[in-house]
């Protein structure tokens, strides 16, 4: 008897292993809650809209200021007219100059400075605090202060300072001086610097401090001798 053959059906084997395409998805409201906890990031455009806008809005704040700055300047200008002080070394006597065997220098001097307030509606509180020296060369020979008063409008003061100290001189530097002292040349520069508080009509400024620089030259240097001016010349200058 001849044998029989079975026929089976084909099976498609791939559709029988497992593949990612046909993986469950998730539920709907899994994925909601995932997109909820990772918004998506704001457009690049709009992120830069806003840095713009917050710049633009931060240079229109300082241009204002500086703006109502300057025109609270100008006004305060227009109205009181400010100018300068004035201030000049009008005389110096010397009560002691004297050198020991040590190089030290003794130095006492009595000056003379007249200084001017030339504004009609400015007036000046020189404050207590103040430092003022002579030099000569590099070298600080005497110090004193300044008087503490009130400068009103339009008026000139002429003060009297003391200024006192001891200092080493170089055996050069002296003998620089000894030389200066036989031609009848000798640069000496005055120092100051004075706390002020200045006043517009009623209103008191914040305290500032005026700097003085006095550049002088006078013949001699010696007690017994009297001292004349050969030059005189003043710089004044402002620190806030």
């Amino acid at each position: 008897m001849a044998e029989r053959h079975r026929i089976h059906p084909a099976v498609d084997v791939e559709a029988l292993l497992p593949s990612s395409s046909h993986a469950p998805s998730k539920p709907l409201q899994t994925q909601a809650a995932e997109k909820a906890d990772h918004p998506p990031p704001p457009p690049l455009k709009k992120r830069r809209s806003c840095c713009c806008r917050c710049l633009c809005w931060t240079v229109l704040t300082v241009v204002i200021l500086v703006v109502i700055i300057g025109a609270i300047v100008g006004i305060l200008y227009l109205a009181f007219d400010p100018k300068l002080p004035k201030y000049s070394v009008d005389r110096l006597a010397i009560s002691n100059f004297t050198v020991d065997d040590n190089m030290t220098v003794s130095a006492t001097f009595n000056l003379t400075v007249t200084t001017t307030n030339p504004n009609k509606k400015i007036g000046i509180y020189y404050r207590g605090g103040s430092h003022l020296s002579a030099w000569y060369t590099n070298t600080s020979l005497c110090s004193g202060t300044f008087p503490v008063f009130y400068q009103g409008h339009k008026n000139t003061t002429v003060l009297n300072l003391l200024l006192s100290g001891e200092t080493q001189l170089g055996s050069g530097l002296l003998q620089e001086l000894q030389q200066q002292q036989q031609t009848g040349t000798i640069p000496l520069v005055f120092r100051g610097n004075v706390p002020v508080k200045v006043k517009l009509g009623s209103l008191k400024l914040p305290k500032v401090t005026f700097k003085v620089k006095c550049d002088i030259i006078v013949n001699s240097l010696s007690s017994s001798n009297t001292i004349s001016l050969k030059s005189s010349r003043c710089k004044f200058r402002l620190k806030l």
